[in-house]
């Protein structure tokens, strides 16, 4: 619910934003809006993760965010509405989504053995690319009805997941006791480095995600490589989303009970593999295809990553660690696109794929080096 809210009023305020102001830098002031608060308050909110209980944090940043798309409902009924507000609201939701992130990751191993997390991490995978594929589609249609109406509904959904979450029932976690100081304030960072095996899967789903940013590119590929129209341009920005969630759903249901680490080297290599395959197709069938795979690819990725950082990490530090690896994972897809947009405009969109494909497998392999460890890691039931 609460993703799937998120989503839809990303949506709703990227388009009326555009409406107000027509410029397309508008519309990366909102992304910056909301990216900025996770990338400055990363370390904070791990430290609060970890000293409160995640489930009114998650519960008060979800009130937070209904409140804020209520303040567009009413502001845009009044006529009220400016850029001004909108930036505003989506820096409280990034701030409020940043809380929430680890705070709802680090609260799952609470809620099952931990031979049964591998299914859980899958299965929650799987929600939040039905979120990604469903949040969007919705915002637009309802989007459609008026602004009223996305907004509102987006309140409610809100709401919902606050009332959701505040209704789990979980055995007393561990709670970090010790006073606020910089050394615990960085000890997030400090365990990761003690810890090659989680260093190594959350730096190479960065620099693959970094290299590997295609997506960027997709309105470039649909209209000038493929020669297609915007019906094109849904189908393959669709495609990844579809990909994983059959990835996700799969992993569910047929593990990973041994070799996970030579699994997870396996699916980033995938991923470049898929990513070249899109760069040389000029056939609408043969890069959704090649991007399906590629979302496939990554949930392996996705699953084993999650599921080490949770199994390898005490109760009391999960807060913190999470806030990083959301960090790694936001700023890998912020930069992964301005990498790819850079490296267009430098050598054409075709050469930046393949470069960027390219450049994921050599990660990979070079990782495959750097963290034995990694790549010898057998289970990830616990």
């Amino acid at each position: 619910m609460s993703s799937v809210a998120f989503q839809m009023m990303s949506v709703a305020i990227g388009w009326q934003i555009y409406s107000i102001t027509h410029s397309a830098f508008a519309l990366g002031l909102v992304g910056l809006a909301q990216f900025l608060p996770m990338f400055l308050l990363t370390l904070v909110v791990g430290h609060v993760a970890d000293r409160y209980d995640r489930r009114v944090i998650a519960f008060v940043c979800q009130a937070i965010q209904g409140v804020a798309a209520l303040t567009l409902c009413i502001a845009t009924w009044r006529g009220i509405t400016s850029q001004e507000l909108i930036y505003v609201i989506a820096a409280v939701a990034g701030s409020a989504r940043a809380f929430e992130s680890p705070s709802m990751s680090a609260l799952l191993p609470n809620l099952i053995p931990r031979a049964q997390l591998q299914y859980a991490t899958a299965w929650s995978t799987s929600a939040n690319q039905t979120a990604q594929i469903l949040g969007p589609a919705m915002g637009g249609l309802l989007y459609g009805l008026g602004a009223l109406v996305v907004y509102g509904a987006v309140s409610v959904a809100f709401v919902a997941a606050a009332l959701l979450v505040s209704s789990i029932k979980i055995e007393q976690a561990v709670r970090m006791r010790t006073p606020v100081s910089f050394e615990s304030l960085f000890s997030g960072i400090a365990f990761i480095r003690r810890k090659p095996v989680i260093l190594g899967a959350l730096s190479l789903d960065l620099f693959a995600v970094l290299l590997g940013g295609a997506t960027a590119l997709l309105p470039v590929f649909a209209r000038d490589i493929l020669h297609a129209g915007p019906w094109a341009l849904g189908i393959l920005r669709a495609a990844p989303a579809v990909g994983a969630l059959a990835g996700s759903v799969y992993l569910a249901h047929f593990p990973l009970r041994q070799r996970a680490g030579t699994a997870l080297f396996g699916g980033v290599i995938a991923f470049g593999i898929a990513t070249i395959v899109f760069g040389l197709s000029r056939n609408i069938v043969i890069s959704a295809l090649a991007l399906g795979a590629l979302g496939a690819s990554d949930v392996i990725s996705v699953v084993v990553r999650n599921s080490l950082v949770q199994l390898q990490t005490p109760d009391d530090m999960r807060g913190r660690v999470n806030a990083i690896n959301s960090l790694f994972i936001g700023t890998s897809n912020q930069l992964g696109e301005f990498e790819s947009g850079m490296t267009a405009g430098l050598f054409g969109a075709v050469p930046a794929v393949l470069i960027g494909g390219a450049g994921t497998i050599v990660v990979a392999l070079l990782w495959m080096r750097l963290f034995p460890g990694l790549r010898a890691t057998k289970s990830l039931e616990g």
